[in-house]
């Protein structure tokens, strides 16, 4: 069995990563990630440096790979340094609002597209990519953070447009969309201070509900957006 993760060296991604090889004894990890390599090391672990914006960078992976039993993206952005999320249509910036589609929604796109042949199998496959509530337009009832809510539902329509495209060519892969709620990584960290009681939640947490949600899927919930505790999220 052989696991990628894109964007393990993340707050959520590398509790993933160690979750998958505890929890898949016989699996070789593969696990990416951008600048620094992290500690995290095993026999059955490797470490690739992975620019998710370049496609010629992610191109290459699959020759080198070979077939992949799941594939799961949890690269993404929701603040920088200098830029939090938006209050205001006033507070808009044309670069902040494409950097937020360069790494939340065009990196799964470029996976999906390269990818496609190492997911092919007689065996159940999956492609798992990390989304977010606030990218269903149905559930916007705050407004607000304009950049992040519109390229996560860039991200949602694209991979559930690719769903149905595999359903004819990969009938054995699974697709979903994974919402991994309000985790505690860096990532969320400015925004954690008026949160209700219990609704923070570790990355183990979140990586242990992806795995079950993984495990209890097949490919006839391709398609699906669902949350960490089970439920399906409208579009």
């Amino acid at each position: 069995m052989k696991i990628l993760i894109i964007g393990g060296s993340g707050g959520i991604g590398l509790s993933i990563v160690e979750k998958c090889l505890q929890h898949y004894s016989a699996a070789n990890v593969i696990a990416t990630y951008n600048s620094t390599s992290p500690e995290l090391e095993h026999p059955r672990l490797r470490w690739i440096r992975l620019d998710v914006t370049h496609e010629e960078s992610i191109k290459k992976l699959p020759d080198e790979l070979g077939s992949i039993d799941i594939l799961i993206n949890a690269v993404g952005l929701l603040h920088t340094i200098d830029h939090k999320p938006e209050k205001s249509i006033k507070q808009f910036d044309v670069d902040f609002y494409k950097l937020n589609l360069h790494l939340n929604a065009i990196p799964s796109i470029l996976l999906a597209k390269h990818f496609e042949m190492s997911l092919r199998s007689k065996n159940n496959t999956y492609y798992i990519v990390l989304s977010a509530k606030v990218g269903s337009i149905s559930d916007n009832e705050l407004g607000g953070w304009i950049s992040y809510r519109s390229s996560k539902a860039a991200l949602n329509m694209a991979i559930k447009t690719i769903s149905i495209e595999w359903k004819q060519k990969l009938p054995n892969c699974c697709v979903l969309l994974f919402h991994p709620g309000t985790t505690d990584t860096q990532l969320s960290s400015p925004f954690q201070a008026r949160l209700p009681e219990g609704q923070l939640h570790s990355p183990e947490v979140t990586a242990t509900a992806l795995l079950n949600i993984i495990n209890n899927s097949t490919p006839h919930d391709s398609g699906k957006f669902i949350s960490f505790d089970g439920s399906e999220i409208v579009w």
